[in-house]
């Protein structure tokens, strides 16, 4: 009799609790294991990421200029003693002969060392047709930006000219090129409504909504001319309807330092190659 005793304490009893551990652990489960894999009936809820919030650092609107021409420490005080203080200074990627210089090195560290932001033009095209030659356009955009150390994030405008025939598979080429890279796509051009680029957008943004979503828009429309900061009109810019509209050119050519001249909403510098 103390032999079975022996036997049902030491074989039989720690059978039983080992077989009992087993079904407890195929009931519940790992607690770690369910969260990281819930069942389909209970998916987890995915939350859109917030809208980015401009630079809260920045006024409300901002007055700044672009300028086809280098940019030195006499070509910053003639705009300082002329115009005003600019808060943003458009260049140009790369020189394109008999129109514009391309920003340098140099350029850039003297900007920011005077506590300007730059915004990045690109303009090596007069035919805005095509989705391969829009993705074609935007990668080379790309190329110069990384050339010249512009950081992630920041916007690439391509220039299209009112004389440029223009189309909305170059708009969606430029933008799928610009969205796949680490910048993102912007458009600067003559927003009115009345316009081909501003229909050509309209219907690429109906082909991929991400086009509108995520392109930044400079208008060059209206215009109303040239001023000084302290002059300077209220934001009037005109754009397509819904879209990210962040700077306006309301006076070009100006014969005094060569310049034209601009307002940014504070969204803008989230996009701006920065100090």
């Amino acid at each position: 009799m103390e032999r079975w005793k022996d036997v049902l304490l030491y074989y039989f009893l720690p059978a039983l609790l080992l077989i009992g551990l087993v079904i407890l652990a195929s009931v519940f489960g790992n607690p770690k294991e369910n969260a990281d894999n819930p069942s389909n009936e209970n998916p987890p809820v995915q939350h859109e990421p917030p809208n980015k919030e401009p630079s809260s650092d920045q006024p409300a609107i901002s007055w700044g200029v672009d300028s086809a021409s280098i940019t030195n420490s006499e070509m910053f005080a003639c705009v300082r003693e002329n115009f005003g203080e600019p808060a943003v200074w458009g260049r140009y990627l790369g020189d394109k002969e008999g129109v514009s210089f391309g920003l340098t090195e140099n350029e850039a560290q003297l900007l920011h060392a005077e506590g300007t932001s730059i915004l990045l033009i690109y303009n090596h095209f007069t035919d805005a047709r095509g989705y391969d030659h829009g993705m074609q356009q935007g990668n080379q955009a790309i190329e110069y930006a990384k050339n010249l150390g512009a950081p992630a994030g920041v916007t690439i405008f391509a220039d299209i000219e009112p004389n440029y025939p223009v189309n909305d598979a170059f708009i969606r080429g430029w933008h799928d090129a610009l969205a796949e890279s680490d910048y993102t796509p912007g458009i600067y051009g003559i927003f009115s409504p009345d316009r081909e680029l501003t229909s050509a957008f309209l219907t690429a943004s109906e082909a991929n909504p991400n086009v509108k979503k995520n392109t930044n828009i400079w208008s060059a429309f209206p215009q109303v001319g040239i001023t000084s900061q302290q002059n300077a009109p209220d934001f009037q810019g005109e754009g397509p309807d819904g879209s990210r509209l962040y700077g306006w050119q309301y006076g070009i050519d100006a014969e005094t330092c060569n310049i034209d001249t601009n307002l940014f909403k504070a969204e803008m510098f989230d996009f701006l190659w920065k100090p």
